[in-house]
């Protein structure tokens, strides 16, 4: 591959990320997060797409952990809530709780078993939850999954176009 073949594939993937930047700020999905920009959780399933291996199985197992991820978040949230009157201990004796009958959920098969998304999803609902005001965790978990999508089909959109090029090129 000459050097002005190599930098098609680079111009291609820079191609989708201002794709999805511009609909980040252009906020066709931000309506449900109160006008709060969330592209950054594209480009975080955008990473998780690839780290599973480019696949649409690795896509479909990142999307159904980061799922997880947030309905973790909400039982964590929600039981937290309910020990309030414990103080400091509610949260951490929440996730303790709620974490060991998620993290087994690694057992239950392939389709739930991609820890880094599950944390990575959780993670951006905490955020969600910590950062948009008068925040709803519908709100949140659609926000978040929405974005999540969009960085998935990004990721997806990715290796089709640089294999497709790449094969152009071997003929």
């Amino acid at each position: 591959m000459t050097k002005k073949q190599y930098i098609v594939g680079p111009i291609m993937v820079a191609i989708i990320a201002a794709i999805v930047q511009i609909v980040d700020q252009l906020g066709f999905l931000n309506f449900i997060s109160d006008g709060a920009s969330f592209g950054w959780v594209s480009f975080q399933s955008w990473a998780i797409y690839f780290l599973g291996g480019c696949t649409i199985v690795g896509g479909i197992r990142a999307f159904n952990s980061y799922l997880l991820g947030v309905i973790g978040s909400i039982l964590i949230m929600v039981t937290g809530n309910a020990l309030s009157a414990l103080g400091f201990a509610a949260f951490p004796i929440a996730v303790f709780i709620w974490v060991i009958p998620i993290i087994s959920l690694e057992k239950a098969g392939k389709w739930f078993d991609y820890v880094p998304a599950l944390f990575v999803g959780a993670g951006a609902f905490f955020a969600y939850m910590n950062y948009v005001p008068n925040a709803t965790y519908f709100n949140g978990a659609v926000t978040i999954m929405v974005f999540c999508v969009l960085g998935l089909l990004a990721g997806w959109a990715t290796i089709f176009v640089r294999t497709h090029y790449e094969n152009m090129l071997k003929k």
